[in-house]
């Protein structure tokens, strides 16, 4: 699409609400109400510009609701979305989520344009190691492989043996058949794998900002205020895992929701995460004690649909890099999502 005045532009129309009616409804208790007006001449500029492009939008879990259930074509946590961009058939992938994320869906597809609305989207974990710092780790522990978690950048995934998520971390560790593997970078995720295996594990000292800051004595008092159930994502540190009913993936947590169907739960995880599961699970009440993602909260229904409109911006990768990166990333492809709920 090239003539560019035929570009949808966000613009109010009283048929919006007609039209929108049913996410409106679904928005309502998830966003303030007077915002709903504001986001629908976005959303229905992005779904329409992107059906132009031939588009296809991939949201995290983390995503704002006006995101996740306004404009996203493909939902899921980063294992979910990778596989998504393996399989997926268009040509033009729109990444609603962070810079480690966008590089995952270009290495996985790489004759495809993945654009990324915001490069400053980034991550705490994927900025505390560099490809250096893990040939450095290979030096000092020779011939032990590495297993890097996927908030990492693609040169350390081309540094590394294989990929993990927190949906299969403990199984591709013990998939690399070796009584010792250097982890890295996330340290509370390292601490719990190694709870789980026989495998020694090697840590690296990086920690998500968000998940980090949950303290023990926040979700006694949580618990102890409410009377209700906690789930825990294992970013976050082993005193705050001890205290929860329930530790496991964004994707994992939903199914527990499923099984349990808990009166009350607390999400101790990213705030957009508990938004985006009360629409499922409308007979929980959830409690918040939960922490915003500065990078995700770069992307915006504004920079999607310029990402959209000017094609920007498009994730570049070099050959080699990428070649590299996706061997380690299809060996975590390989062992899939094998978390027990």
């Amino acid at each position: 699409m090239h003539d560019l005045a035929a570009v949808p532009v966000p613009v109010w129309r009283d048929e919006l609400e007609h039209e929108y009616a049913a996410l409106a409804e679904r928005l309502e208790p998830l966003v303030p109400c007077l915002e709903i007006p504001l986001h629908l001449p976005w959303i229905d500029a992005i779904n329409k510009l992107k059906k132009q492009r031939g588009a296809v939008i991939m949201a995290h879990s983390y995503q704002s609701p006006e995101i996740f259930h306004g404009v996203a074509d493909i939902t899921g946590d980063s294992l979910g979305l990778a596989q998504a961009a393996a399989e997926c058939d268009a040509e033009l992938i729109v990444l609603c989520g962070v810079h480690f994320m966008a590089e995952t869906a270009k290495i996985l597809a790489p004759h495809k344009t993945v654009l990324l609305p915001d490069l400053e989207a980034g991550c705490s974990l994927a900025s505390s190691i560099t490809a250096a710092d893990v040939r450095a780790l290979r030096a000092q522990h020779p011939g032990v492989p590495v297993v890097s978690y996927a908030n990492t950048s693609a040169a350390v995934k081309a540094e590394s043996d294989a990929i993990c998520t927190s949906a299969n971390a403990v199984q591709v560790v013990e998939a690399m058949g070796a009584p010792k593997v250097i982890f890295l970078p996330d340290e509370f995720l390292g601490r719990h794998i190694a709870k789980q295996t026989q495998v020694e594990i090697v840590l690296w000292h990086g920690r998500c900002e968000v998940h980090e800051r949950f303290t023990a004595q926040e979700v006694r008092h949580v618990r102890e205020q409410f009377g209700t159930k906690v789930v825990a994502h294992p970013e976050c540190s082993p005193e705050v895992l001890a205290e929860a009913d329930f530790v496991g993936s964004t994707t994992a947590m939903g199914k527990w929701l499923a099984r349990e169907k808990p009166a009350r739960v607390a999400m101790v995880t990213e705030c957009s995460m508990a938004d985006n599961l009360k629409s499922q699970f409308p007979q929980t009440e959830f409690i918040k004690p939960c922490n915003l993602c500065p990078h995700m909260q770069r992307i915006t229904l504004q920079n999607i649909y310029a990402s959209l409109r000017d094609l920007r911006h498009a994730i570049e990768i070099p050959a080699d890099v990428g070649a590299r990166a996706r061997a380690a990333l299809e060996r975590m492809l390989a062992v899939g999502r094998r978390e027990r709920v």
